[in-house]
């Protein structure tokens, strides 16, 4: 294969539209401008009028936007978003190959070029977190979005359609595959495939199947050491703070999140290292793929990102994503990841679907 074919578009993609243009909630109920709480000319620094606002604004919505804070690195960014993301969780487990950029802060861990899909943090395995934080280091003059949705709105659009009581009624089995390190030495780095080294923070094999298995993933040593992990779950969540049941999936655990993402796009489906079926194993539909998609669009919330600004979210009220990033000459985009502390799943509870 050639690099122009390497690179060349797929046809017939799943494109998410992102929003409709109109957001889900009232921005005055998610941002606060924090030239409310700074000495003039100086960046935003930690206060209890600051904390208690913004506790109770995530207690409320889920999500918290700051905006005006005057910050520039991402100590000081990470400084003000702890003051209610109080412990925090390193990167262990997931997926993407991140690296850590600032205390307790990661990299996306994803190429710009490539769309990202609405999706939830860490919802391939039992532990997740429920406060993620994104802290806004490096931005372009323009786009460079993220995009929020709102999860209860499009728990409850799903469940009135038949995919949705599908989804119920059968829930979902994650498939990753973590290739060994070792085994990819001089070969060409594309940039997506995890290791399972750095995904459970070992060196040793039997340590890392342990450390799978506590995870409640169901594992199989492959060919040149690949690790392959299954991870059987319901489709929905309950969640105790919002006392009901929210969707807690997204096709970002699916192969075509790899649709846009070079070098990598290419590659057939059983090469891909994620994998998203119903938990009895069989394939979801082209038309239920566009309608998971499309749950999460009609619900967006776009976060117009400028250097300082620090976003703060449920991670199970709100899935986030983002369109490709196209930079000009001399432009970039970091986006500082801050994961909250474990929150142990609690799967869906009976006579807890409605709001």
């Amino acid at each position: 294969m050639n690099t122009a074919e390497t690179f060349a578009p797929l046809p017939d993609l799943l494109e998410p539209r992102w929003w409709t243009g109109t957001p889900a909630l009232s921005p005055e109920t998610f941002i606060i401008n924090c030239n409310e709480y700074r000495t003039a000319g100086e960046p935003l620094e930690p206060s209890a009028e600051l904390e208690a606002r913004m506790q109770a604004m995530f207690d409320e919505v889920g999500l918290v936007y700051l905006i005006n804070t005057g910050l520039e690195d991402l100590q000081g960014m990470r400084t003000i978003a702890s003051q209610i993301v109080k412990n925090q969780r390193q990167y262990e487990g997931g997926a993407n190959p991140r690296k850590p950029i600032e205390k307790n802060v990661y990299e996306v861990g994803a190429p710009l070029e490539a769309w990202l899909h609405y999706h939830h943090e860490m919802a391939y395995i039992g532990s997740s977190t429920k406060m993620v934080s994104f802290l806004a280091h490096k931005m372009p003059e323009t786009g460079g979005f993220t995009y929020v949705s709102d999860n209860c709105q499009a728990t409850d659009a799903l469940l009135a359609t038949p995919f949705g009581q599908k989804l119920k009624t059968l829930g979902l089995c994650y498939h990753r595959d973590l290739t060994d390190r070792d085994n990819f030495v001089d070969k060409l780095d594309i940039g997506v495939y995890n290791h399972w080294q750095q995904s459970f923070m070992t060196e040793d094999p039997e340590e890392a199947a342990a450390e799978a298995q506590r995870r409640g993933l169901s594992i199989e040593w492959g060919p040149d050491r690949l690790l392959k992990t299954r991870f059987y779950i319901s489709a929905f969540e309950y969640f105790p703070h919002l006392d009901r049941n929210l969707l807690f999936s997204s096709l970002a655990d699916d192969g075509m999140w790899f649709d846009t993402w070079p070098l990598v796009q290419h590659l057939p489906a059983s090469e891909r290292p994620l994998k998203l079926t119903f938990g009895d194993g069989t394939e979801m539909s082209a038309e239920e793929k566009a309608l998971f998609l499309k749950v999460y669009d009609d619900y967006g919330i776009p976060i117009p990102w400028q250097v300082g600004d620090i976003a703060i979210i449920c991670n199970y009220r709100f899935a986030h994503g983002r369109p490709a990033v196209h930079l000009q000459e001399g432009e970039e985009r970091e986006l500082g990841v801050l994961i909250g502390e474990s929150f142990d799943r609690v799967e869906a509870r009976d006579g807890k679907w409605q709001a």
